[in-house]
């Protein structure tokens, strides 16, 4: 980051530029990117809020860093003279270094995947905005200049941040400032409703009522509200009590509103809401919420839970992994404990018994209540699913404890039910016969659907799961089975469809078992004359049964590795090469006819270069590519014009 620095009559300041992710966010916020500009006061009452949180804390192990101040709170001035809006508060304050950290860059993983996925909808953009914590820029949506006076904890020496919201900013150190952060903004022409005091209170009371804080509204300029508050500190505007410990009964959809937006940052409404209070061993009050909308950080490798932990009303952090499994991450909300000691530290977290038991209770009430909304919502409860039933997939792999709760509410497309099914539904639709549950593993269900696997299936009515998410791969082997059904995929040769029952009537069924009689032999000579043509290419040819309108398809040995699992780590560059697979043979095609005819019951006749056209089609058929690609064009010129001859 470039820096010019000059001398001042305050010391040396120092003009620096924006990073460049943090250029074009204040691009977008300051052409008008939130639909409605008063929500700016709520990201910045929700900073200072943070600030006095995090004081508290470390006050608790450090008295003096809030001596003669631990009476936290938010004061918002509005000066109709100067056209200004001051936010200040006594929390922990900043340094040079924190504010340059904080204002200049974004510090966080995956800042350039952010940006990127930025589009220009403001509706989508601006959730994405609020959910990476860059609330502060908001301020260039009513400034046209904002000016941040701050100084740290602990520490004696103030500074002085100042930008235009354009390029740079410049900082400097301040004349002697109180503990906090105090942000000023000079209002653009178009924003003077928010020197007004009746817009400065309502938008308080809707977004930041619940803020545990005192926010005290004050007034410069006005003669009337200067009157009145001359004598008196300036009238506390919120309820000032930690939403969480109020009775449900008090609290209204628009306050549960109000609260998940400032613990989530974001702009959607909650899914659902969990408000609740333990009692017993041990005892701890939850707010927790599922979003509506899926948070852009769910797929982060770190894989943090954001949920914040409280003890006794006082904020302790809100990255702890120990109290939530890591595929409940796309939860919201507070914990608060009347259990753990206020000093707990980080390392004191991990394996402690109270939050080993808050964990538990709380994956038990999230689970159930989300069991609820499926039975109750199951359209409502697929668009959740349709968002988070990726990361719930997660427990199933990682959870074994919680897969009895999970299950019910896994669900799948299929290749017969409209929209999307649940195990139990799937196993109450089995056919006579049908001890498995099968599935077939892919990146698109529309693909999966005309896989040539899954023709014999479809033929005896049997219906097939359609696994799209990568993480199938990893729950299916780990879970093996769901109440006695084992889990089998289609593209594994132990898929035998034999046992089954068509939908036909029984006569039909008697001409298919005579006709499976007699598949083997018929293809035999071409399986010989094709293994030999192929080599180790192959690991085997033979006969199939679940093949009707396709000549050939590929299929894992029973005991190797699925198809689609084996793609996914080549892929990724963990697997060198593929294992040669089965090819297995229709023999009631035209083609395999007319090839094994010509190959013998010996398999000695002449089939041409069939065997690596046959081989070539299976491939395509998976998505791969023929190993040569330019053989594989000539050997097909070749037959065509063969044929138009």
């Amino acid at each position: 980051m470039a820096a010019e620095s000059k001398t001042t009559g305050a010391g040396q300041s120092e003009t620096m530029g924006f990073q460049a992710e943090v250029g074009r966010l204040l691009d977008i916020v300051a052409n008008a990117l939130y639909s409605e500009r008063e929500i700016f006061l709520r990201e910045l009452i929700s900073n200072a809020a943070d600030a006095c949180d995090k004081l508290r804390y470390l006050a608790i192990e450090t008295p003096e860093l809030a001596a003669g101040d631990n009476d936290y709170a938010i004061t918002v001035t509005a000066d109709k003279v100067a056209r200004t809006i001051t936010i200040a508060d006594n929390g922990v304050g900043m340094n040079r270094d924190d504010l340059v950290d904080n204002l200049g860059t974004i510090a966080r993983s995956g800042t350039s995947a952010f940006v990127d996925r930025l589009t220009g909808d403001k509706k989508k953009d601006v959730s994405l905005i609020g959910q990476f914590g860059v609330g502060f820029y908001s301020a260039f949506m009513v400034a046209d200049e904002v000016s941040v006076t701050a100084r740290r904890a602990g520490e004696e020496e103030a500074w002085h941040w100042t930008s235009d919201g354009k390029s740079q900013f410049t900082i400097e150190p301040a004349e002697k400032a109180t503990r906090g952060t105090r942000i000023t903004l000079h209002l653009k022409e178009d924003a003077d409703e928010f020197l007004e005091r009746m817009r400065l209170e309502r938008i308080i009371k809707t977004y930041s009522d619940h803020i545990p804080f005192p926010i005290r509204l004050a007034i410069a300029g006005d003669e009337k509200d200067e009157a009145e508050s001359a004598e008196e500190t300036p009238a506390q505007v919120n309820e000032g009590s930690a939403l969480w410990t109020r009775p449900k009964s008090e609290i209204d959809d628009a306050q549960y509103s109000a609260f998940y937006k400032h613990v989530s940052h974001g702009f959607d409404e909650p899914w659902m809401t969990l408000h609740f209070r333990a009692e017993g061993v041990i005892e701890y009050t939850g707010l927790v919420f599922v979003p509506t909308e899926r948070p852009f950080d769910l797929f982060n490798p770190e894989r943090m839970s954001k949920v914040k932990l409280y003890v006794k009303r006082v904020f302790i952090t809100e990255e702890c992994d120990e109290l939530l499994p890591s595929w409940l991450r796309f939860l919201r909300g507070v914990i608060d404990s009347e259990d753990l000691p206020l000093n707990i530290s980080r390392e004191m977290l991990q394996n402690n018994p109270v939050v080993a038991k808050i964990r538990s209770g709380l994956v038990k009430r999230v689970l159930g209540e989300l069991a609820k909304k499926a039975e109750k919502e199951p359209e409502t409860y697929t668009k959740f699913w349709e968002n988070f039933g990726l990361v719930l997939k997660e427990g199933l792999y990682e959870s074994a404890a919680d897969r009895e709760s999970l299950f019910p509410l896994t669900r799948f497309a299929s290749t017969t039910a409209d929209g999307l099914t649940s195990l139990d539904d799937y196993i109450a639709r089995m056919k006579d016969g049908q001890k498995a549950i099968y599935y077939i593993a892919g990146d698109d269900a529309d693909k999966l659907r005309k896989s040539p696997q899954i023709e014999g299936f479809a033929k005896k009515g049997v219906e097939v799961l359609l696994m799209t998410d990568p993480v199938d791969e990893f729950w299916i082997p780990a879970c093996g089975e769901y109440k006695g059904h084992a889990f089998k995929s289609v593209t594994r040769a132990g898929a035998d469809l034999s046992d089954i029952k068509a939908d036909d009537a029984p006569d039909a069924e008697k001409d298919e078992d005579k006709a499976e009689e007699s598949k083997d032999g018929a293809v035999e000579g071409l399986a010989i004359a094709l293994k030999l043509k192929l080599g180790e290419t192959v690991k085997e040819v033979r006969a199939s049964d679940r093949l009707t309108n396709s000549a050939v398809c590929l299929v894992a040995d029973e005991s190797g590795m699925d198809i689609h699992l084996e793609r996914m780590l080549r892929q990724h560059k963990q697997l060198d090469q593929a294992s040669p697979r089965i090819l297995e043979l229709n023999p009631d095609h035209p083609l395999i006819k007319a090839l094994a005819s010509k190959a013998g019951a010996d398999g000695t006749g002449d089939i041409g270069e069939a065997a690596e056209l046959l081989y070539d089609q299976a491939l395509i058929v998976e998505g791969e590519q023929p190993s040569d690609p330019s053989a594989f064009a000539r050997r097909l010129s070749e037959v065509m014009a063969k044929a138009i001859g």
